[in-house]
């Protein structure tokens, strides 16, 4: 994930991961109330035990797709509206996706293992919290208004603070009530997102290389990363002088010999000649083969003969 990228804001309302997630949730959706019934979708695509591991091993993915009710979906797809074109944007859409999937993911993870009571898993809200975490970690002192807070501007990062105490104490409080309500799947969102957002925030090989150039110091040797910053010395750019000189003499050479060979040697050792330089002017005469020195000798023996 790159967590570098612009910051500006002017974007569309909806990114294109953005928008495919909240349209997929809403067909999804839209299937249960006129096709299939809600128990059959839940049945479908939430996770229930851990024998759908096996089983059905999709739902672990595919319970974050489907919602009990209007209110649950439509609270979840405005609040991703709110918090994640801006996050897309700036990370691109592959690395949004990667990260929306795996905080959904995360949550599955933390449900499982701390809580899980035999109630459906369902709701992209896991996903969400860790959008909203990495929103607020990116652009902290954003304001927002957000539901049941709308009449009151808070910044975004003590609206996530306030969003993930209230959820570990309800979480902590309901954990053998079967309310329905996953709120520790909500901070296996946060945990996750929290953990994946840490880890990139590491010097990383590609950021290095980033800070590198890859010039050749000189044209017979391979390239070496050099810092940006870091200036030659006025030896070895005379040195590299030099060298340029050398080989545009040596381009100057062939071409006249190009020219004056084919009256005295047949097309093909011209050709052959012709890829000898070549091969001189990307490489240096140290990469020649014996054949190649001999093939040079003769030609030039005729050259001097003329």
């Amino acid at each position: 994930m790159n967590t570098s990228a612009t910051d500006e804001y002017d974007i569309p309302r909806l990114t294109p991961a953005v928008q495919w997630i909240i349209a997929i949730n809403v067909a999804v959706f839209f299937l249960q109330l006129t096709v299939v019934r809600p128990a059959d979708m839940i049945a479908a695509l939430a996770f229930k035990s851990p024998g759908d591991l096996t089983q059905r091993p999709w739902t672990i993915a595919t319970y974050m797709f489907v919602h009990a009710g209007f209110i649950h979906l439509a609270f979840n797809m405005w609040t991703l509206w709110l918090f994640g074109p801006r996050l897309e944007q700036a990370w691109g859409q592959r690395s949004f996706s990667f990260y929306y999937l795996l905080c959904g993911l995360g949550g599955w993870l933390a449900d499982l293992l701390i809580v899980h009571n035999g109630s459906p898993l369902i709701g992209a809200s896991a996903a969400i919290f860790g959008v909203m975490l990495a929103y607020a970690m990116r652009w902290p002192d954003d304001e927002v208004r957000v539901f049941p807070f709308v009449f009151v501007a808070m910044k975004v990062r003590w609206f996530v603070v306030l969003l993930a105490a209230w959820n570990l104490i309800l979480g902590v409080k309901g954990l053998n009530a079967t309310d329905g309500t996953a709120y520790m799947a909500h901070l296996g969102g946060f945990a996750i997102g929290w953990l994946y957002l840490r880890a990139a925030s590491v010097p990383s090989l590609d950021r290095l290389r980033q800070r590198m150039s890859q010039i050749p110091d000189v044209p017979d040797e391979p390239p070496r990363a050099i810092p940006r910053t870091h200036t030659r010395s006025r030896e070895r750019t005379t040195e590299i002088d030099e060298i340029v000189a050398r080989s545009n003499a040596m381009a100057s050479k062939r071409q006249s010999a190009t020219l004056s060979l084919p009256g005295k040697v047949g097309k093909h050792k011209s050709e052959q000649l012709n890829l000898v330089l070549d091969k001189i002017s990307e490489r240096g005469i140290e990469s020649l083969s014996g054949d190649e020195r001999r093939l040079l000798e003769e030609m030039s023996k005729q050259l001097r003969s003329d």
